[in-house]
């Protein structure tokens, strides 16, 4: 039935590029995903514009799920599990012919499945990827299996409390309450829940009275259920029995990984951290999605000035490019995508991670052991004995750190890195501070770059906010553009859970270590003098890349004043 891949039809009507579609087969190899969904997320075409073209090369009618809103009547036919099964979602029903969304028509053994399931003839027309998991998303209720699997838990016996009555802990009892089939199917789900919603991290978190499931969507903790207390240790139980860790050890931290194989194959991974707290262990579980990484550079959020700074920086032959800001802030995003841009054949590149997210392939990733000596520094004075050109260090947290990768910064190696300083200027004063001489940072050093995410207005609900101008100009814009902006927030709409915002986007601070720059360092300087030296010589700072991103109509007045402090 497919007479012609979609990305050459795609270039034969002019919609994309040849290093578009590189780009985008590239990134598809790199998540796993479909190439039509990954050219949609890079923003070479619309959603729109890709259903129309699987309808052309399947040839069965095009549909975009979003523009929708069908009977749940219908939606009902088709049960959740056969709909991700199948990745089959029904929208229209006309007398004895059910109409059934799928990525793949050409499924003929699925439309069978459905014809004997629903008793219905079916109507076959095709949709994207993203297309149809937004609508299992907003179409399928998930809070009533949740619930369901709530009421489950009623039947648990009450010997699930025995653990609380001190540290003697019974393995064998914890075994046997995290094996209850209930207990494993709310884990599941608040799993599968977490990844279905966007959410970065998980929060599990037992308090005195109360149990506490939080996820972290776009930046930002909402509550997503409160478990029965009572039920506290069958579920940390049974995530760490997932996650390979010891389940009679409630004392001490821990750290452990799940992998998951949700629908169509695709594999997502988490990390887990147990910490001990005053009414038992809370368990952060981080979602590593490769599909959700955004690896393309021009997408992350750079201006045009400071993408041609950033890029001109990583392309020099030797020296460092240090990015920094606060935990989560996309510093190791931003690191990835530099790799991504730099990973070719000619080049050896290591990176020494803690931990190691994601899988970047034709690169040699090294996850540190502490416990064992292999720390960064050690890591580091490996890979100059390995023959590299490019240098990523997870994080510089000491001065032996520091000196290596400088070190290597001044004898023909390109070295990436990161440090948590609150903007760009101040973190030439803590590789000072460090203990790195002066005159060895000035020459070292090329670029550092601050970051922050804000949160995106929703571009479904997306409506113009009444900001004062003066509000503009408070916070550091030129009164003329302050005239011409208009400010946008989001209403709040199923799409974005009524929170008004979807995705995220970095806020830059660039700052290339020029002449001026080496002269204000070696003269000693504070972090306010090399920040007006910075300016001086056209650098951005962060709160003018918020005022940027506001008159362009990507976050809001709120965001950035959230995310940013006034210059």
């Amino acid at each position: 039935m497919v007479k012609e891949p979609i990305g050459e039809k795609l270039i034969k009507n002019a919609l994309i590029s040849q290093e578009q579609l590189i780009e985008a087969q590239k990134t598809q190899k790199a998540t796993g995903s479909r190439l039509g969904s990954q050219l949609v997320k890079l923003g070479y075409i619309s959603e729109e514009q890709l259903v129309e073209f699987l309808g052309q090369q399947y040839g069965v009618p095009p549909v975009v799920l979003k523009d929708i809103n069908p009977d749940p009547e219908v939606v009902k036919l088709i049960p959740l599990n056969i709909v991700q099964k199948y990745m089959a979602v029904p929208f229209e029903r006309e007398g004895s012919i059910l109409k059934v969304a799928m990525t793949d028509p050409a499924n003929i053994f699925a439309v069978d499945d459905l014809k004997f399931l629903t008793g219905y003839s079916i109507e076959v027309h095709v949709t994207s990827e993203d297309s149809l998991k937004w609508a299992i998303d907003h179409f399928y209720d998930r809070s009533a299996t949740l619930d369901d699997a709530l009421r489950d838990m009623e039947d648990i016996p009450g010997e699930v409390e025995v653990a609380d009555t001190g540290d003697e802990v019974s393995v064998g009892d914890l075994e046997k309450e995290a094996d209850q089939a209930p207990v494993i199917k709310l884990v599941n789900l608040i799993l599968v829940d977490a990844i279905k919603r966007g959410a970065s991290d998980i929060h599990i978190e037992p308090y005195e009275k109360f149990l506490r499931v939080r996820f972290r969507l776009d930046g930002i903790l909402y509550e997503a259920m409160k478990p029965p207390m009572r039920l506290k240790n069958a579920i940390i139980s049974r995530i760490k029995i997932m996650s390979k860790l010891d389940i009679a050890e409630r004392r001490l931290p821990q750290d452990g990984r799940i992998k998951l194989k949700i629908q169509g194959g695709k594999e997502i991974e988490f990390r887990v951290s147990t910490l001990p707290t005053l009414f038992g262990e809370k368990v952060v579980l981080r979602i590593l999605d490769k599909s959700n990484l955004q690896l393309d550079m021009t997408k992350l959020g750079f201006e045009q000035d400071a993408l041609k700074k950033f890029k001109e920086a990583i392309y020099k032959p030797w020296g460092m490019v240090l990015v920094t800001g606060p935990t989560g802030s996309g510093k190791t995003t931003s690191l990835y995508s530099a790799l991504t841009e730099l990973n070719t054949m000619e080049r050896n590149i290591s990176t020494a991670e803690d931990p190691v997210e994601y899988n970047l392939e034709g690169i040699n990733q090294v996850h540190m052991h502490e416990e064992i000596g292999l720390t960064f520094a050690a890591a580091l004075r490996s890979f100059l004995r390995q023959d590299p050109d490019i240098i990523m260090v997870g994080e510089i947290r000491d001065f032996e750190t520091a000196e290596i990768g400088i070190k290597a910064a001044l004898t023909g190696h390109l070295v990436l890195s990161t440090l948590h300083t609150n903007d760009a200027p101040s973190t030439i004063n803590r590789l000072l501070n460090m203990g790195i001489e002066p005159f060895l940072v000035a020459s070292s050093v090329n670029l550092v770059v601050a970051q922050r995410l804000a949160r995106k207005i929703c571009p479904k609900c997306k409506t113009e906010d009444d900001i004062p101008k003066e509000t503009l100009i408070q916070m550091g814009m030129d009164p003329q553009e302050a005239e011409n902006t208009i400010c946008y927030r989001g209403k709040g709409c199923p799409m974005c859970g009524n929170t008004g915002f979807k995705g995220r986007v970095a806020l830059y601070e660039v700052m290339p270590i020029d002449e001026n720059i080496k002269d204000l360092i070696l003269m000693g300087a504070s972090a306010s003098e090399l920040k007006k030296g910075a300016t001086q010589q056209g650098m951005k700072t962060l709160r003018q890349s918020g005022l940027t991103k506001i008159a362009e109509g990507i976050t809001s007045v709120s965001e950035v004043l959230r995310t940013t402090i006034a210059d």
